[in-house]
C-alpha cells in the first residue's frame, strides 16, 4: 500500500543528499540487491518523517528511519545504523512515491558531479553558480523577496525568476540530478500561495525545467529533427510523469482576480510551445491537452473559451509562419471542434492531418479524442468517434487497442443497437487490428465468425491455448471441424516428421469431436479415406501407429 504522506521535490532532493552523506557505495549496492529481491516485508509511515519497516536479512530486522534526522535512525541488525537494510527501505519508499530508484542508487554520482563542477570552475570568471555561500544566500533572499509578488507577476516573469533560481546550482549536466537540483532551488523561494496558485506554480516549475531539457526546432519549418542524450531523455520522461501527477488533482479555483489571468497566460505559453515543438517531440503537446482535459474543460460551462482558442490557433498560422509545427496545430484545432460539438469539422481535420502526416499521429493523441467524448457520456458521439478514430490506429498495432475496444463496450452498454457499427468498423481495421477483432468475437460469442476469420488467415489450431478453444468446443463443436481438417492437410503436405506429429495431434482432436457430436460414422469414412490416400507416407503411418490411431 502506498504511504499516506507524499514528499515534495525539495524533500526528494534532500533525501538523495542524505543517502550520499550517510551511506557508502558498497552499502547502497547491497541494499539495492535486497530491494530488488523484495526483502522489504513490512512498510509503514506513522507520520510524514518516520518510516517503520521489516527487512528479511539473515533474520527479520526492524528498521526505524527518521527522514529529517538520519543520525537517529536505527536497525536491529548487528551494524545498527547506515546499513543495507536501511537502504532497501529507502529504495522501497522512493518506489512507493513513484520517484526514481536509480537516483538514490546513484546518489554519490550527484555528489561527484558537484565536486567536479567546483573543481572545474576554480579558474573561470565568477558566475552565479560559483558565488560564495554568503553571496549565494544574499541572492536567494533577494529572489525570495521577488517571489513574494508571484500572484501579481505575469507567467513570463515567473519563468525569469525560475531561471535565476536554476542559475544558483552547480549541477549543469542535464540529467535527473540536474532536474532535482533545479526544482529544489525553485521551491526554496516559493511563497505562501492559495491552493490554485500553488498548483500553477508547481506546474510551471516543472515546465520551465522541462524546457531546459527539450531542444526546440532549430530550423524554419516542421521537418527538422532534434535529439536528446540518453540521460537527458530519462530526466525529461521523469519530468513528464511529474507533470501528469500535477493534473491528478483538479485545479482549485478561487475568487482571486489574477488566477484567471494566469490560466490564460498558461494556455498561451503551452499553445506556443506546442506549435513550435520539434518534429519528434510531444512533451508540450501532451501537457497542452492534459491542461485542457483536467484543469480547463471541467470548470467551463461557457463555450466561448473554445471559440477563442480556435481563433488563437487559426491566427498562429500567420504569426508563426514557417516555424509552425503543422501536425499539432491541426490536431489542436480538431480538438477544439470536439469541445464545441462540431464533430464533422473535427473528423475532417483529423483525416486531413493523417493524409498530410501519415503514421505520425500517436495513439495516445488519438485516444484523447475518445476520452473527451467518454467523459461527456455522449454515447452516440462516442460511437461516431470510434468509427472515425479506429482506422487511424493502423500504425500502432496493439498499442492502446484495449482502451479502444473498451470504449466500444461502453457504447454497447448504452446503445446495444450499435453492435453492427462496431463489427463493420473492426472489419475495416483488419488486418492490423486482428488480435483485437478475434478477442471481441470470442467475448461476444461470435463462434462462426471467429472460425471463418481463422480459416481466412490460415491460423494454426495448435498455436491456441486450450482455454481459447474450449468455449467453442462446448457451444459449437461442429465449427471446429473445418478448422482442424484444413490444418491437418497443410501439415501432411509439409512432409516432415514434425508436421506429421502435429497432424496426428489434430486427428486425435477430430476423433473426439466426431464422437462428441455423435457422428462416428463420418469419422470412420474420413479416416479410412485419409490413410488410404497417404499410405505411401511411411513416416506418417508410423506416427499414426504411435498415436494409436492405427493398429
Amino acid at each position: 500500500m502506498k504511504p499516506t504522506y507524499l514528499m515534495d521535490d525539495i524533500q526528494w532532493q534532500q533525501l538523495i543528499e542524505n543517502v550520499a552523506d550517510h551511506f557508502n557505495d558498497v552499502t547502497i549496492k547491497r541494499g539495492f540487491q535486497y530491494f530488488k529481491q523484495g526483502k522489504v516485508k513490512e512498510f509503514a509511515m506513522p507520520d510524514a518523517d518516520h518510516i517503520a519497516a521489516v527487512v528479511d536479512g539473515s533474520e527479520l530486522y526492524e528498521v526505524d528511519l527518521h527522514l529529517s534526522a538520519f543520525a537517529a535512525s536505527r536497525c536491529t541488525c548487528p551494524v545498527h545504523t547506515n546499513c543495507k537494510h536501511m537502504i532497501a527501505v529507502l529504495l522501497n519508499y522512493a518506489n512507493e512515491q513513484e520517484r526514481s530508484v536509480h537516483a538514490l542508487v546513484n546518489a554519490h554520482s550527484a555528489g561527484f558531479t558537484r565536486l567536479a563542477t567546483k573543481a572545474d570552475t576554480r579558474n573561470t570568471p565568477p558566475s552565479r553558480s560559483n558565488l560564495s555561500p554568503d553571496h549565494k544566500e544574499t541572492t536567494r533572499n533577494a529572489l525570495s523577496k521577488t517571489a513574494s509578488k508571484i500572484p501579481d507577476m505575469p507567467i513570463s516573469e515567473w519563468h525569469d525568476l525560475f531561471d535565476q533560481c536554476i542559475a544558483l546550482n552547480r549541477v549543469n549536466t542535464q540529467n535527473s540530478q540536474y532536474v532535482q537540483s533545479a526544482l529544489a532551488s525553485i521551491y526554496a523561494v516559493k511563497p505562501l500561495l492559495s491552493p490554485g496558485m500553488q498548483q500553477l506554480y508547481g506546474l510551471h516549475a516543472h515546465l520551465r525545467v522541462l524546457e531546459k531539457l527539450v531542444p526546440q526546432s532549430s530550423m524554419p519549418g516542421y521537418p527538422s529533427h532534434t535529439y536528446m542524450g540518453y540521460y537527458t531523455q530519462i530526466a525529461a520522461d521523469e519530468l513528464k510523469e511529474a507533470i501528469e501527477r500535477d493534473f491528478e488533482s483538479p485545479l482549485e479555483l478561487t475568487d482571486e482576480p489574477m488566477q484567471e489571468v494566469r490560466i490564460a497566460e498558461t494556455l498561451a505559453y503551452l499553445r506556443r510551445k506546442m506549435l513550435t515543438e520539434s518534429r519528434n517531440g510531444t512533451y508540450f503537446s501532451d501537457v497542452y491537452y492534459q491542461f485542457w482535459l483536467h484543469w480547463v474543460h471541467p470548470e467551463r460551462q461557457d463555450s466561448s473559451i473554445y471559440t477563442e482558442e480556435l481563433q488563437h490557433l487559426q491566427a498562429a498560422e500567420e504569426e508563426l509562419g514557417t516555424t509552425l509545427a503543422r501536425l499539432p496545430w491541426m490536431l489542436a484545432r480538431s480538438w477544439m471542434h470536439i469541445y464545441q460539438s462540431q464533430d464533422n469539422e473535427a473528423w475532417l481535420l483529423l483525416q486531413e492531418a493523417e493524409r498530410a502526416f501519415p503514421l505520425k499521429i500517436s495513439s495516445s493523441q488519438l485516444l484523447l479524442f475518445l476520452q473527451t467524448l467518454r467523459k461527456a457520456e455522449d454515447w452516440a458521439r462516442l460511437k461516431d468517434g470510434l468509427r472515425h478514430i479506429g482506422p487511424l490506429l493502423h500504425s500502432h498495432r496493439d498499442d492502446h487497442l484495449q482502451d479502444y475496444i473498451h470504449d466500444w463496450d461502453l457504447v454497447l452498454q448504452h446503445l446495444p443497437e450499435a453492435e453492427q457499427d462496431m463489427w463493420d468498423t473492426l472489419v475495416g481495421m483488419l488486418p492490423f487490428a486482428g488480435g483485437m477483432y478475434e478477442e471481441a468475437l470470442l467475448a461476444h460469442e461470435k463462434w462462426r465468425s471467429w472460425i471463418d476469420y481463422q480459416l481466412s488467415i490460415r491460423s494454426e489450431p495448435l498455436s491456441f491455448r486450450v482455454s481459447v478453444l474450449q468455449p467453442i468446443e462446448k457451444n459449437a463443436p461442429e465449427l471446429l471441424l473445418p478448422f482442424y481438417h484444413q490444418a491437418v492437410e497443410r501439415y501432411v503436405l509439409e512432409k516432415n516428421r514434425a508436421s506429421y506429429k502435429a497432424a496426428v495431434k489434430l486427428l486425435k482432436r477430430l476423433f473426439k469431436l466426431y464422437k462428441k457430436i455423435k457422428q462416428e460414422s463420418r469419422w470412420e469414412l474420413f479416416f479410412t479415406t485419409f490413410t488410404s490416400r497417404h499410405s505411401r507416407l511411411r513416416a506418417l503411418q508410423e506416427e499414426l501407429r504411435k498415436g494409436k490411431l492405427l493398429s
